[in-house]
């Protein structure tokens, strides 16, 4: 199959090459990002999207593609509305779906105090007042319908005066919303809760509005955790992604089909969690992506005729990488997005019948072609309570074994996120590893791919056994001789970042620096100011006041790195978005100002419009810049 490298795109990454062979911060920044945005109608084409981003100029273009699956050259195409099925249509092709802000609740001074046009402020009586990054402004966002006959006519609001969110906040999209293969109904998720109901709940349940009668329907009212992604097969059968536990936001994750008039889980003697999930065309099976053993792979599972017989489950796909997304299937090939520690994502298309994939996006072939790639290496380390823990290490370019390098542990947030191959572009391993660094990964508690047991001994157990696991990791990695053992780093964000803050506090001289990104310093001010509450109440196991609950008292006391800030004597970079209200902007100051104000080498690296997460070009690449120059200075 002819490859489509997008030489034009790469005339920056060429220069800069000419005399660098490795990895940079701008190199990355530059690369190509591909995204499946479907297969067309008879099954037969591919349609995807290349962004790229120009740093000279700090422009972002995007340009999108239809190429055969079965192989062939990709071409640029415009519009691609008719070749791809409108799922907000209904399949009689009456009506259409639409989704609005409706703002049904007075917030704002302006909302209560008509005459004071000018002022700037936020009244809240509840919680829920801020989500993510955005503050609550009164306004939720509703599914609607319309006739496509009469596209003029007024669209009805299926929530009509509802204070509920569908699609969900802050993420939620087309996922949350579909038609009944009769057109008669529309289903959506929305989780119907206000207040503290809602932020110490994750009941979100499946709906189906009625368009004759006007009425709704609670479908999934049995379940109190997370009802999520609903989808009917080409026989009218309906799926969805469920979790059990009401607050408990990382909870086994399951597929659910209505078989009968009864709701069975497909997956319930599985001991794994699914990740996402389509139909195949024929509605015999459902293929769904999984983490395990340090990647995410690709299964299938049959559906029984009825709700005595259980499912046979497979694996498909098998090898060193994360699929990390189903764009589409059609009869025996299915098309996934695929990446690695070395590759950004690119698409292949997945033989079903014996799991062979094929390439079919190149987006990034210039740039990796000419530049040298890190080994990956997985390694398995025995823990301190004598269990075997996969550590991925990644080494640099022109390893030399004889050699000594300075080594980084990262330490991954989450905290019950995989981690597997993945590609981020500030977390990258690739980048780290081409500045000279030997990066230690280890696959502690708390991640997915090793059994539910394994994914949940971290709760409300978090300076507990995957403290030892992360240093069972980098003790283990000492032992080999091109390891620098006074040369030792430790990284992350979020969950990471708290690590940070907290083996900060316990390391006793391993390490000679630390980052920590928007990580949890002390948790009293977080349960004070965090948005999610369900989730530290799951975590930690309640709130601090409560002096009987033992679970939350030691947690907030013996696992709480503020209470352990006195032994800090290491330099630390504090990373801190402005705008992130799940970790808020208090925990970095505050450990900021504890460093400094023990006369430790330490920097405040602060983002004022970012959110957990850094999402600008430019900042990014400050970002990328600081923590190297951060790791030059100290390690």
């Amino acid at each position: 199959m002819h490859k489509i490298v997008f030489n034009f795109l790469f005339s920056f990454a060429l220069i800069a090459m000419s005399a660098q062979e490795v990895m940079t911060p701008e190199i990355l920044l530059q690369l190509n990002k591909v995204s499946g945005t479907g297969l067309t109608k008879d099954g037969n084409n591919l349609i995807y999207s290349i962004s790229n981003y120009t740093l000279e100029t700090n422009n972002n273009s995007k340009t999108t593609y239809l190429v055969p699956i079965t192989g062939g050259d990709a071409k640029v195409i415009t519009d691609y509305s008719m070749l791809i099925a409108d799922k907000s249509v209904s399949p009689d092709g009456k009506y259409k779906i639409s989704t609005d802000e409706v703002k049904l609740k007075n917030i704002t001074g302006q909302d209560f105090y008509k005459d004071i046009t000018s002022s700037n402020v936020k009244i809240y009586e509840e919680l829920n007042y801020r989500h993510w990054d955005t503050w609550e402004d009164g306004a939720y966002s509703h599914v609607r319908y319309q006739s496509v006959a009469e596209a003029d006519a007024e669209p009805i609001d299926i929530m009509s005066g509802e204070p509920y969110d569908s699609p969900q906040k802050p993420f939620g999209g087309s996922e949350d919303y579909l038609w009944s293969p009769d057109s008669k109904n529309i289903l959506y998720v929305a989780k119907k809760l206000s207040g503290v109901a809602y932020a110490t709940s994750t009941n979100t349940d499946i709906y189906q509005y009625n368009l004759e009668s006007k009425t709704t329907t609670n479908l999934t009212s049995e379940n109190k955790g997370y009802d999520t992604n609903p989808a009917f097969s080409s026989k009218g059968q309906l799926a969805w992604l469920q979790m059990k536990r009401d607050g408990y936001e990382s909870d086994k994750k399951d597929i659910i089909v209505t078989i009968d008039g009864a709701h069975i889980n497909l997956t319930a003697n599985w001991d794994g969690t699914v990740d996402s999930f389509v139909w195949q065309d024929k509605g015999d099976k459902i293929y769904f992506i999984a983490p395990v053993l340090g990647t995410v792979q690709l299964f299938e599972i049959g559906i029984p005729n009825s709700t005595k017989k259980t499912s046979p489950l497979k694996q498909i796909t098998n090898g060193q990488f994360d699929v990390s997304g189903i764009v589409g299937q059609s009869k025996q090939t299915i098309v996934v997005n695929r990446r690695d520690m070395n590759h950004a994502t690119e698409l292949y298309k997945v033989n079903l019948s014996d799991g062979k994939m094929t390439q079919l996006t190149h987006a990034n072939d210039a740039v990796y072609n000419e530049i040298k790639l890190s080994k990956v290496e997985k390694r398995m380390v025995k823990t301190t309570d004598g269990k075997e823990m996969l550590t991925w290490v990644i080494y640099p370019p022109n390893f030399d074994p004889s050699k000594k390098y300075p080594t980084l542990l990262y330490c991954q947030g989450g905290p019950q996120g995989a981690l597997s191959q993945i590609y981020s572009f500030r977390w990258n391993f690739q980048l780290m590893a081409a500045n000279g660094y030997i990066v230690v990964a280890p696959n502690r508690r708390g991640m997915p791919g090793y059994g539910v047991e394994w994914n949940e001994q971290i709760s409300k157990d978090y300076g507990g056994q995957n403290m030892q696991d992360y240093l069972s990791a980098i003790d283990e990695l000492v032992k080999e001789p091109f390891v620098d053992e006074t040369r030792l780093g430790a990284i992350g964000a979020s969950y990471g970042g708290y690590s940070i803050f907290y083996l900060a506090g316990i390391h006793e001289g391993r390490f000679k620096t630390f980052i920590s990104h928007d990580g949890i310093f002390n948790w009293k001010s977080m349960y004070g100011t965090t948005e999610e509450l369900f989730f530290v109440n799951w975590d930690l196991g309640g709130a601090y006041w409560d002096k009987n609950n033992v679970d939350a008292q030691k947690a907030y006391n013996e696992f709480n790195p503020v209470e352990k800030v006195g032994n800090w004597n290491t330099p630390i970079m504090i990373i801190q978005g402005g705008k992130d209200f799940r970790v808020p902007i208090g925990q970095g100051l505050e450990a900021f100002q504890a460093a400094q104000l023990q006369g430790i080498k330490s920097k405040l690296l602060y983002f004022p419009e970012e959110n957990h997460w850094v999402l600008d070009n430019q900042n990014s690449l400050v970002w990328q810049r600081e923590f190297y120059k951060w790791l030059k200075e100290t390690l």
